[in-house]
């Protein structure tokens, strides 16, 4: 968690594109008008690993913005450790199953400080609900070829948010969104480790947005 929290410091670093008038502090104005619909790609990293996703907004206020996202990303149970071989390899002990998270999400995102903080840092809270697909297949075969032997999971899920969007550029959506998913299986769960299995699939997610807006 505490490396979660230092990659998301350290991004929110890198994408500061105006340091000297990040995040000060303004009379009441006018919101500047950006164009109501995005489009992009997630790019997100978790104790799990690393994940893939797209997402859609359509702004309804100055405030209120609609979204639909979905992603891919693995899952991990918290007592797996890696270990590394004499010749390089890497394996897991005792593991048994992968297994990949595919939610889809429908939601709310909800600006903050809009009449405090100048417009080109952004921040707001965001909260999504939708189905979600969790994929299971054996650790024992080769990472492509065990997705013959998947098997699928359907469940409900959803996650809360707090993240901020950067810079003026109208054309171009830079944003960092830290995120809490839930996602769980209502059946015995996923073997992940020999004898124990997994339920509860989500956890924390710092989420890299990058797309374009029209």
């Amino acid at each position: 968690m505490k490396t979660l929290l230092l990659t998301a410091i350290l991004l929110i670093t890198l994408l500061n594109v105006n340091a000297q008038g990040l995040g000060e502090l303004v009379p009441p104005k006018p919101l500047e008008k950006f164009p109501a619909n995005a489009w992009g790609i997630d790019v997100m990293f978790s104790e799990g690993g690393f994940g893939l996703g797209t997402f859609y907004r359509k702004q309804l206020s100055g405030v209120i913005t609609a979204f639909t996202d979905i992603s891919f990303s693995e899952a991990e149970d918290p007592h797996e450790f890696t270990f590394v071989d004499y010749f390089g390899n890497t394996y897991v002990a005792g593991k048994i199953n992968r297994a990949f998270i595919i939610p889809l999400n429908f939601g709310i995102q909800y600006r903050l400080f809009e009449n405090v903080i100048s417009d080109n840092l952004r921040p707001y809270i965001n909260i999504g609900a939708g189905p979600s697909l969790v994929l299971s297949d054996p650790y024992d075969q080769d990472f492509f070829t065990a997705f013959k032997y998947a098997h699928a999971n359907y469940t409900l899920g959803g996650y809360i948010g707090f993240g901020a969007n950067f810079g003026l550029d109208k054309n171009n959506l830079v944003g960092i969104n830290l995120r809490y998913y839930v996602i769980h299986l209502f059946n015995q769960g996923i073997e992940l480790l020999q004898g124990k299995y997994d339920k509860d699939l989500g956890g924390f997610f710092i989420t890299l947005n990058l797309g374009t807006m029209y």
